[in-house]
């Protein structure tokens, strides 16, 4: 194996607003070996998600920032190439959280076994992984929407998005999507559907979303904040419950950006909660039961967005900030044995 290289995408400067491709570089190093306890894995795929721009800045956060010069963080699936661990085989397919490189040494604990006949193996990073984990406790533990409600989401295309509305969907609620393009609302309503999608780049949002949600909102999943939770605060109901997921809207903010009214939360006695999906690993398995029997009985779909190529990921990473993306963002790294 000493004539293969290590391909690693690593922090070279922290971005300053909306991260540039400078920030990122591509290096080569030597594969690692693995020790006592540890497997060699390849990387097949590599999740980009929001939450990774966090990770590249400086500012204090929930999680530990990137250090300059090292690899970007990611969840990864990978194959076994190197097993001094008992319960991994060379050849056997794990979850992990390699980052952005083609090859990485784990520890045998902090993997999980993939069985890809039970389902694409890309999915693990998506509908069947975190993002979709962070859709179903978020929505059902904190949301907790009711049949005849009305659920409204933003970010309503993406991995988690979508997947938030179609579980409210299945709950029996009544679901607003907000997305950014026609094609995206297009999406939402006549493939996943949402009884509604607004675009938020054409269409006015508080006329929008009283036209939406004529009997104003019970549960608001947010993963934006900004301007769409201040429209949505004027037409919550009495009692209503917002999750809040994501800041996409704030992640490449320069300066502290001006917050909404919050008066109606007092008024309503609504119930804002972060989120967390740490917090909620052991709802895994609920989880993973709920939504593999919905996939295979057709009433939860799932798109992704698939790129080819480790190099592509910084600029790959920068459109999904932007929203460039449509369904859920995976990096190709490497061929996928188990693909048709």
């Amino acid at each position: 194996m000493s004539d293969l290289i290590n391909k690693q995408i690593i922090l070279k400067s922290r971005p300053v607003g909306e991260p540039k491709e400078s920030d990122f570089a591509l290096v080569e190093t030597p594969i690692p070996e693995p020790g006592e306890g540890e497997i060699l894995s390849c990387t097949i795929y590599l999740s980009l998600d929001p939450y990774m721009r966090g990770r590249i800045s400086a500012g204090e956060s929930y999680a530990a920032s990137v250090e300059l010069d090292s690899v970007i963080v990611g969840g990864t699936v990978s194959q076994v190439i190197k097993s001094n661990h008992p319960q991994f085989q060379v050849g056997d397919f794990v979850l992990s959280n390699n980052g952005w490189q083609t090859y990485a040494v784990s520890k045998g604990e902090t993997l999980r076994k993939l069985d890809p006949t039970q389902a694409p193996l890309s999915y693990s990073l998506g509908v069947l992984g975190m993002p979709g984990l962070t859709a179903y406790a978020a929505l059902l533990d904190i949301g907790q929407p009711k049949e005849g409600e009305t659920v409204v989401v933003s970010a309503a295309s993406g991995a988690v998005g979508a997947v938030v509305g179609q579980i409210a969907k299945i709950k029996g609620a009544r679901v607003v999507g907000i997305v950014g393009s026609d094609d995206k609302r297009d999406y939402i309503v006549k493939e996943l559907g949402f009884n509604v999608g607004i675009n938020r780049k054409t269409q006015e949002l508080d006329s929008a979303l009283k036209e939406a949600a004529p009997n104003g909102i019970d549960v608001y999943y947010d993963n934006t904040a900004g301007v769409i939770l201040e429209a949505v605060l004027q037409q919550i109901n009495l009692g209503a419950r917002i999750p809040l997921v994501g800041l996409i809207s704030e992640y490449n903010a320069t300066s502290t950006p001006s917050g909404p009214n919050l008066m109606p939360l007092l008024i309503k006695r609504a119930l804002i909660k972060g989120f967390l999906v740490s917090d909620y690993q052991h709802r895994f398995n609920d989880f993973l039961r709920d939504v593999s029997g919905w996939l295979q009985s057709g009433q939860l779909k799932y798109k992704e967005d698939v790129v080819v190529g480790l190099e592509n990921a910084p600029r790959a990473f920068i459109g999904l900030l932007r929203g460039d993306n449509f369904g859920k963002l995976i990096i190709k790294v490497n061929d996928d044995p188990t693909a048709g």
